[in-house]
């Protein structure tokens, strides 16, 4: 039974996930306390896939702690590299991998933005949630890279938490 694939995050009111030097400061500056239902979607998700530069950089700003490490982690990379606990290097196809990982349980695309292309070109996401943050970037790391995915997007929700901005849509037939 397929289950469903979720990116979950956060972008700039300009469309960026970061800056040119992969800092998300500007994310972080502008957080609230307000909760922003991380905690409960989490709570649906039995597997995480990120690309490497992402997984780079949440284990420096973790100082090498993973945040999940109590989750199956699917790290897609070009170099080979041997499974570490529950993190799994993955060198094959993103929307091949992913779909079949969808067939075990709900999946959440941490990102980043080289590994989300290939999923929307071959309409492996079903859900998007995305938080505007109120700063603008100017310039950086778009949140979507130009690629062959246009496509329609039915609007399921629009919320607002701190100062942020999140909607949440689904795709429409695929």
């Amino acid at each position: 039974m397929k289950r469903e694939v979720y990116l979950f995050i956060a972008m700039s009111l300009d469309g960026y996930i970061a800056t040119k030097e992969e800092s998300l400061e500007w994310l972080f500056r502008n957080e609230g306390k307000e909760d922003n239902g991380y905690e409960k979607f989490l709570e649906k998700i039995d597997k995480i896939v990120m690309g490497r530069k992402t997984f780079d950089w949440v284990m420096k700003e973790t100082k090498g702690e993973f945040p999940y490490k109590d989750m199956d982690c699917y790290v897609f990379t070009r170099k080979a590299k041997d499974p570490a606990g529950n993190i799994t290097f993955v060198q094959d196809d993103p929307a091949d991998y992913i779909k079949k990982l969808a067939e075990e349980g709900n999946v959440w695309v941490v990102g980043g933005g080289k590994l989300i292309l290939p999923l929307l070109e071959k309409r492996v996401i079903d859900e998007i949630q995305i938080a505007v943050a109120p700063v603008l970037l100017g310039d950086g790391i778009p949140l979507f890279q130009k690629g062959a995915y246009e496509m329609d997007l039915e609007l399921l929700g629009v919320r607002q938490f701190d100062h942020f901005a999140e909607m949440r849509y689904r795709f429409k037939s695929k």
